[in-house]
């Protein structure tokens, strides 16, 4: 095995933390809360520290550790990150340390939570750095089973169903990805699932292309999730507790569009357009309305956050379809951005709920005088959700729409108008929750604690950040998608000039 073992110990530190906090007794609640946050800081310290060694101008992936694992299929440990999965890595690994500490009021039977939190990390930053298709499998796989227990365990009143719902959705995206998977790996010559090899598909007649694509896409899309395949997502967001909620939002619908990425060079070309790029912006436009229509109807906090991100998540699907350097650079920094404001907006929910025991939003009033420091973080993260200039959503988003424009102009001004259907429920929802005559009911509900704005605090501040600079952010990731989309014109050009031997034959 050969080089970095950066990446390997990030991966793998949390899962050493699993066996540390199951050795531990079961009723010191303190204890394991604390070794099982002290697990987690690592792998944010050693992200960093890749992000800080990490050069965007050097071809390839960097910090790559490769051996053979399972030699007779040709089967690798293979790892590695270039710009668009650094970013990832770091929020998963910031999102993960931050979700340890808003769980501490878990008092249910702690150590078999903890102990699943982190084997999710494990799988999740393990995903995002897998070069080789079958350990990228094993990974998402392994994310699967912890998931399915924090909510149907630690979730509210419809915990089961939700989970239920969550795991037969997700495993039906697994067989499809896990098709496609091997039809890639038997049509490749040696057969072989490195990712940075399955990448050329030229040799693949185009109608079977068509058909990988849709059946990648629809495995991917469950994940993001994309209509029709998000119903999912706001039952396992209301069940689930805050942190759970914290890391659907914020890693795994991220999962979803990380994984169309690579599948964008299996597009076949259609009469000098994609087809499949079409459709996939068609659906983004689609995920954008639709998300903020059915969040203006939700009398729950959460359930309107959860449609929210139902429709931001669109913003991503339109970026890469239009695959401009605008609308694919808009797209990967949102779903950076998403990660952040979604996650602080769930927070927020938690630390309402907390102290009220319920999330209707009729159900407040006056808010503002109660608790203005909580009210004050909410405008933060209702302002960036809703893309004011000067916060970090404004500017992804303002890219995908300037890339879109040029690819898909009448989709780009549907998606535009959505922004007036955002405006219009999170200020609604401002105006009802926090000003007006304060509720006597709540009088007396406590200000936002010193742990609570220690999980806030840092998004906020990434917020803020790359609202008025997000050149870092973008420098990281621009090589990386030149190069993709280099290859995704090349493998189009292939194909189209595939057809036409055929069509001359």
């Amino acid at each position: 095995m050969n080089a970095d073992p950066l990446l390997t110990l990030m991966i793998f530190i949390p899962l050493l933390g699993m066996a540390v906090v199951l050795a531990l007794p079961s009723r010191a609640h303190d204890l394991i809360r604390w070794t099982a946050t002290a697990f987690s800081a690592p792998p944010l310290l050693l992200a960093v520290v890749l992000l800080a060694r990490f050069q965007p101008s050097a071809q390839g992936f960097q910090f790559v550790q490769r051996g053979a694992w399972i030699p007779a299929f040709n089967i690798e440990y293979f790892v590695g990150v270039d710009g668009i999965s650094i970013t990832m890595v770091v929020l998963t690994a910031l999102l993960c340390l931050i979700c340890m500490v808003a769980s501490f009021g878990i008092d249910k039977g702690v150590k078999g939570y903890y102990a699943l939190f982190l084997l999710l990390e494990t799988g999740m930053l393990g995903v995002f750095c897998a070069l080789d298709f079958f350990l990228f499998f094993v990974f998402w796989e392994l994310m699967l089973l912890p998931m399915y227990f924090l909510i149907g365990i630690w979730g509210g009143p419809r915990r089961e169903y939700a989970a239920i719902k969550f795991f037969l959705y997700t495993l039906l995206g697994s067989v499809l990805i896990l098709v496609t998977i091997l039809y890639l790996y038997f049509a490749s010559d040696p057969h072989s699932f490195d990712m940075t090899r399955l990448s050329r598909t030229a040799h693949i007649p185009m109608n079977v292309q068509l058909v990988l694509w849709t059946a990648l896409f629809i495995g991917f899309a469950i994940k993001i999730p994309a209509f029709p395949f998000h119903t999912w997502l706001p039952d396992a967001h209301v069940e689930a507790p805050t942190a759970i909620s914290v890391i659907l939002a914020g890693v795994l619908l991220k999962m979803g569009t990380y994984g169309i990425l690579p599948a964008a060079t299996l597009a076949p070309a259609w009469h000098g357009k994609s087809l499949a790029f079409w459709l996939l912006a068609a659906l983004g436009t689609f995920n954008i309305v639709y998300g903020a229509v059915c969040a203006m109807a939700q009398a729950d906090m959460k359930k309107l956050v959860a449609y929210s991100s139902i429709s931001h998540m669109g913003y991503v699907m339109l970026g890469m379809a239009a695959f401009t350097p605008q609308g694919i650079n808009g797209a990967v920094l949102q779903m950076f951005n998403h990660g952040t404001v979604t996650a602080m907006l769930f927070l927020l929910v938690g630390v309402i709920y907390d102290r009220a025991h319920h999330r209707e939003i009729a159900g407040f009033g006056g808010l503002a005088s109660i608790m203005p420091v909580y009210t004050g973080v909410t405008g933060l993260a209702f302002f960036a959700a809703m893309g004011l200039p000067g916060l970090s959503a404004f500017i992804s988003e303002a890219l995908v729409l300037l890339g879109a424009w040029q690819a898909y102009p009448a989709l780009t001004v549907v998606g535009a108008s959505a922004v007036v259907l955002t405006a219009g429920y999170l200020l609604w929802t401002l105006q009802r929750m926090f000003l007006g005559k304060p509720n006597e009911k709540y009088l007396t509900l406590p200000e936002i604690n010193f742990r609570e704005l220690c999980t806030l605090v840092p998004l906020g501040a990434i917020v803020v950040f790359l609202g008025v600079y997000p050149t870092p952010i973008l420098d990281l990731q621009s090589p990386a998608l030149v190069r993709l989309n280099d290859h995704v014109v090349q493998a189009a050009a292939q194909a189209a000039g595939t057809e036409r031997v055929a069509d001359a034959r």
